[in-house]
């Protein structure tokens, strides 16, 4: 044990014979096992813990000026739609472009202009789905109508936005602010996994992509995600990107207390935020 190059992790269930030698180990930083039990759950963990994450933030793609510009301009509170879009897309986050109504006359100037099948979701209230203020598959005009004139009628409507209805795999990120860690980031297949199955993973911003590859490839269905049943694979690499981008966003911006993106819609070779909400408070 003294003159041995290589690591040594010896169990010595008795100390008596050896003690000097022990001593003289430990004296060196090393470490000894009663048993083999102690050992086994000490490679264990050992095994098991994520390496350290590297010190420098990764800040590419990433614009630290305009997201602080932003922060500063907007007022507490949820975002509105159009001020979450520049903030996202500050961080490079690609967001499905949609359209802002607020009037009827709004609607008829652009109506001829929107792409069907569509999504409508009313501005204004937080929880939308609380107040029936979204309406899927819209495959035309008349229905188009139908549904702008209903959420008119939602109590804290502001105007509608109504934008392409895309179909893929649904993806989850979001964050919320702890004042004693920072910005914790979720990440997680989107839809009923999120909602009903609480398959996240957590991790604490600012982000590495080694560990944004790993907080996606500790989710339960992550066999999801590699594609099934003819379903295309999601871009794995560009997921954990986005995850890094957001937390560094995040570390320069601790008044953003509560963000979610969901859902980001993924494909093989893209991935893009459909809805997202975010609270600032200053």
């Amino acid at each position: 044990m003294r003159t041995c190059q290589k690591p040594i992790y010896p169990i010595l269930p008795s100390v008596v014979n050896a003690d000097d030698d022990i001593k003289y180990f430990q004296s060196k930083g090393n470490i000894n096992f009663p048993d083999e039990v102690n050992l086994g759950h000490a490679l264990s963990k050992v095994h098991n813990t994520i390496r350290p994450a590297k010190e420098s933030i990764q800040m590419k793609d990433v614009d630290i000026p305009k997201v602080r510009s932003l922060i500063t301009e907007f007022e507490d509170g949820y975002l509105k739609p159009q001020q979450v879009q520049e903030l996202l897309s500050a961080a490079s986050i690609p967001m499905i472009q949609e359209t802002l109504v607020s009037n009827e006359e709004e609607l008829q100037a652009i109506i001829n202009k929107i792409v069907y099948p569509s999504v409508m979701k009313v501005v204004g209230p937080v929880h939308k789905t609380d107040v029936n203020g979204v309406s899927l598959n819209i495959t035309g005009s008349k229905f188009l109508k139908e549904e702008f004139n209903r959420m008119t009628k939602i109590e804290g409507f502001e105007g509608v936005t109504i934008q392409p209805m895309l179909k893929g795999t649904e993806l989850f990120i979001g964050a919320k602010y702890e004042p004693a860690f920072g910005h914790i980031v979720l990440c997680g297949l989107g839809g009923i996994f999120v909602e009903v199955l609480e398959d996240v993973s957590s991790g604490l911003a600012p982000l590495s992509k080694e560990e944004a590859l790993g907080m996606i490839h500790d989710l339960k269905g992550k066999k999801i995600l590699d594609g099934i049943r003819n379903q295309e694979a999601v871009d794995i690499d560009k997921f954990a990107d986005i995850i890094v981008r957001l937390s560094t966003m995040l570390r320069f911006a601790t008044e953003i207390k509560e963000l979610d993106i969901n859902p980001l819609m993924a494909f093989e070779n893209k991935i893009i935020a459909v809805d997202a909400r975010v609270r600032i408070e200053k």
